[in-house]
């Protein structure tokens, strides 16, 4: 029992979360409009655009991605056996950015690369530069090469989106900036279909829960146990990059999500995968939506990227982890 109350807690926060966004906004909607599209007798009909057009799928947007980037984390940091670890750190967000931020200011829709558009060319860009993390990580064999290639890619992809903003012109730097922030602004119900892959491939994340608990032993410990470890390791890495790819594509860059989640799971529910991967996956979707629904409130009607807000929010907390833990990462 008490190892449901958590679960419970967790659910009824997201349900809870869910009616406020739905609620709340540049216009504020009565909960009677609400429970009229519940009921198959809609208050009025700007109200059931506002919740069936706009807020809907924003909200189911914002959960699909906030659970995907967090499980991601999850896995990332049990693979890697390091608590610093998180899903940008295979180069899929920076890839991402740099091929979105080239596709906008070289004006690639006019050129045989415009057919994929630019959630597809961000998407490629990020699967693209995890390949070359694999490739160049996997000489040696070693997590410690893997991390390094993708520092060195990191740098390298963030270096040219700086080179691609230097070279825009104003109307395509604030595209890029925005972009690069992170903003569910653009949600749509096209959006979260495409985003349906994110909860399938966090299934399969789960199912190598049992291999990720093995994996925490050591690379050696695991290999005693009969885990072929480099398989897993791509077979993870290349989940993430999916997750990642298709994430960045449609909203941008969310920081820290990835990072400071799966974190707050292993202090509270524990190191077991079977429960951090699923427990990382809503508290993630709740934390994204909450940030989300505040980014729409403090300066409405305009709008605060998600990501910088994310980044504000995170940044401390896991400043103050870092010293409240003192080296005990539970990973």
């Amino acid at each position: 029992m008490k190892g449901f109350l958590p679960w419970l807690a967790l659910l009824l926060l997201l349900g809870t979360a869910m009616v406020t966004a739905l609620l709340l906004g540049s216009a504020a909607l009565p909960l009677a409009d609400v429970w009229g599209l519940v009921t198959g007798d809609p208050g009025s009909s700007l109200a059931a655009t506002v919740i069936l057009q706009i807020r809907l799928p924003r909200i189911l947007l914002t959960l699909i991605v906030g659970a995907g980037i967090a499980a991601t984390g999850a896995a990332i940091q049990g693979l890697f056996r390091n608590p610093l670890a998180d899903p940008a750190l295979i180069g899929a967000s920076s890839g991402a950015a740099l091929f979105a931020a080239g596709y906008m200011v070289l004006n690639l829709h006019n050129s045989a690369w415009g057919f994929l558009g630019l959630a597809g060319s961000a998407f490629c860009g990020g699967f693209i530069t995890t390949l070359l993390v694999l490739k160049i990580g996997q000489r040696n064999g070693t997590i410690a090469s893997i991390l390094l290639a993708g520092v060195a890619i990191n740098a390298i992809a963030i270096a040219g989106v700086s080179l691609f903003s230097y070279l825009s012109s104003d109307l395509q730097l604030r595209s890029v900036a925005f972009w690069a922030l992170g903003s569910f602004n653009g949600a749509d119900w096209l959006g979260v279909v495409l985003a349906l892959v994110i909860p399938l491939v966090v299934v399969l994340l789960y199912r190598n829960s049992q291999k990720l608990n093995a994996m925490t032993l050591g690379d050696l410990e695991a290999a005693h146990l009969g885990i072929d470890v480099g398989r897993l390791r791509t077979r993870i890495i290349l989940y993430t990059a999916v997750i990642t790819g298709v994430s960045v594509a449609l909203v941008g860059i969310i920081a820290f999500i990835g990072l400071v989640v799966p974190h707050l799971i292993r202090m509270t529910l524990g190191s077991n995968h079977y429960v951090v991967i699923p427990g990382s996956a809503c508290l993630g979707a709740l934390l994204l939506l909450l940030a989300d629904t505040l980014c729409r409130l403090v300066i409405a009607p305009a709008e605060l990227p998600v990501g910088v807000l994310t980044a504000l929010l995170g940044g401390p907390f896991f400043i103050y982890l870092v010293m409240t833990q003192k080296g005990r990462s539970g990973v």
